[in-house]
């Protein structure tokens, strides 16, 4: 491991205290990456990889641009702040790039926050494509800071950008933000009406966003009466950690995260060869297609499931909840029988596999093009 070991377990301790806003968790970024460290293993792409990364595979790059929310709070100049000891020039340019996009609640804002370019939030209804409207979008979200970060790698923006976006931290970005754009929650929004049925934002100005899941809790049949102390999921938390985690059966949902990731360690090596080596069904992009049209066409491809990722739950006790500036839907998502009788947590592990395994053999043919 070539970050500084205490860097990477304090990064960690804090991004696992923001768990809801991150998309599939570490380990599902990590699956991402380590597909595309063996996809691009031995090649010209690899070497360059390396160089930029300072020696970083992309399994562990993957989930840096989760793990510096941790500086949100104190700020990166904060004497407890984590550094990447073993990496001090790449650690200055995610500095960098931290305080040129510092968090920010207010969408108007000059400066943009960092957490908006993992997401759009495309109503899921009525059925559309990213283009269709303009609700949810903006010029700072996943669909257009993706082909941003390729064009600082092609070397057609400038590394002295306003973003302090440099094409280490491109490469980081990157290698992070194509498995988020594969995570249906991260693309895919509701919006409700104040009677907190499903409404078309674009003609109900008063609509309220569901914020990509984050503020819903979600409730599946399959699970055991909570014990005490345990907090209902979220519903886009669900999809970060538990999706992903039920791809490894046999290891227990409820052990402490330290012996969770132990355990499964082996399993996950298995499940990256597996899918290094097996193509995934429809993941190759049309010949004629620019790679800056990607984003676009992956963001189209994720909504239809997004809407059915919602379309499988019933929801209930929608109600306003102020967020910072903005005013948000809140409520519960209950499982409801399925037509096909296909159990919410089996269904989107399925789904969870499919998007990993695609997005992994992507971000390597991204790379393989525009490195």
């Amino acid at each position: 491991m070539n970050l500084n070991r205490r860097g990477i377990l304090l990064a960690l301790a804090i991004v696992a205290l923001r768990a809801s806003t991150f998309a599939y968790g570490p380990v599902g970024h990590e699956i991402v990456g380590a597909i595309a460290d063996e996809r691009l293993a031995h090649t010209a792409e690899a070497a360059k990889v390396n160089a930029l990364l300072d020696g970083l595979t992309l399994e562990k790059a993957a989930v840096i641009a989760d793990e510096i929310k941790g500086w949100d709070k104190n700020g990166v100049d904060d004497p407890r702040s984590f550094h990447y000891l073993a990496h001090r020039n790449i650690d200055r340019q995610l500095r960098d790039f931290w305080k040129a996009n510092q968090p920010a609640h207010e969408m108007n804002s000059a400066m943009p926050s960092h957490h908006w370019f993992h997401y759009t939030d495309v109503p899921i209804l009525p059925p559309q494509e990213y283009r269709d409207g303009s609700t949810g979008r903006s010029k700072w979200d996943i669909v257009h800071m993706i082909p941003y970060c390729i064009e600082v790698l092609q070397g057609r923006v400038s590394e002295q950008n306003e973003r302090k976006i440099t094409k280490p931290v491109a490469l980081i970005l990157l290698a992070h933000y194509v498995a988020d754009i594969h995570q249906p929650l991260h693309v895919g929004a509701a919006y409700f009406d104040e009677q907190g049925r499903f409404t078309d934002p674009e003609k109900n100005k008063a609509a309220l966003a569901d914020e990509g899941g984050n503020t819903f809790t979600l409730e599946l049949s399959d699970e055991p009466p909570r014990r005490r102390g345990i907090h209902k999921k979220k519903f886009h938390g669900f999809w970060d950690y538990d999706a992903v985690n039920a791809l490894f059966a046999g290891v227990p949902r409820y052990l402490p995260n330290k012996e969770f990731l132990a355990q499964i360690e082996p399993m996950k090596k298995a499940l990256v060869d597996d899918m290094a080596r097996q193509e995934p069904r429809t993941w190759r992009m049309p010949s004629n297609i620019s790679v800056n049209s990607y984003a676009e066409i992956w963001a189209n491809e994720i909504l239809p499931i997004a809407r059915e990722a919602h379309a499988r739950l019933e929801f209930r006790k929608v109600k306003p909840l102020l967020d910072g500036d903005r005013t948000v839907a809140t409520g519960e998502a209950l499982e409801k029988p399925a037509a096909d009788e296909t159990l919410y947590r089996k269904w989107a592990s399925m789904v969870a596999r499919e998007e990993l395994h695609k997005a992994g053999w992507r971000l390597a043919d991204l790379l393989q093009k525009i490195l």
